[in-house]
């Protein structure tokens, strides 16, 4: 069955499915800080916007997967409008090198959390008009926030309609699952390193939560 377009991995069907093992242990590769596969070994399959479009989407999946911890039955789901010959692919490399994909999901982790948050703001706003709507009346929240960088505080804004929002503190507390797991992984190696990305993200859904919906 082919896969529809706009479904997870629906481009990666248009590799040969000889090809298949090679080019996704090479993507995990590059996750894990070496080189990723290369256009010019796979522009035959496809063109330059393709080749951005599934190196992301590849490397998103096994992201997603190893940092939720899903079971081999979840993975399958995902997977099911896939021909046999990629599925098994996949979960051949998710069982041989899910350990380095979390390792280098963990790096990602200490990487940003020299990162720290100095101080934020908000504003809510309505928007009365647009250019292509007379009469619009949405509520608008601006977010101003100063992060703490290499010794230097950059200033940070975004605005942000209430689902847009809403799907940003659901997108927070997602992370904040993937985050205790690979955390009490690594706790006895790396004791509690980016602890204080979590208290932070923990103090901004809070904040904005009790003052945008009070």
């Amino acid at each position: 069955m082919e896969p529809e377009e706009g479904t997870p991995l629906w481009r990666l069907q248009k590799l040969p499915t000889e090809r298949g093992l090679q080019f996704l242990h090479k993507v995990i590769d590059g996750i894990c800080g070496r080189t990723f596969p290369l256009h010019q070994d796979y522009q035959s399959v496809w063109d330059s916007t393709e080749w951005n479009h599934v190196l992301e989407d590849v490397t998103m999946f096994f992201k997603a997967i190893v940092g939720k911890n899903l079971p081999d039955e979840k993975i399958s789901q995902q997977l099911n409008q896939l021909n046999s010959c990629h599925e098994e692919a996949l979960m051949k490399c998710l069982r041989s090198r899910t350990d380095e994909i979390r390792q280098a999901l963990l790096g990602e982790i200490v990487g940003i959390s020299s990162a720290q948050l100095q101080d934020f703001d908000w504003q809510l706003k309505l928007a009365l008009s647009s250019d292509k709507i007379a009469t619009l009346q949405t509520p608008l929240l601006n977010l101003h926030l100063d992060v703490k960088e290499n010794g230097e505080v950059k200033p940070y804004s975004v605005e942000m309609s209430k689902e847009e929002l809403q799907n940003l503190i659901k997108s927070l507390e997602a992370a904040s699952k993937v985050f205790v797991f690979i955390l009490l992984y690594s706790f006895y190696s790396l004791n509690s390193c980016g602890l204080a990305i979590e208290i932070t993200r923990m103090k901004i859904i809070s904040a904005i939560k009790f003052r945008c919906y009070s």
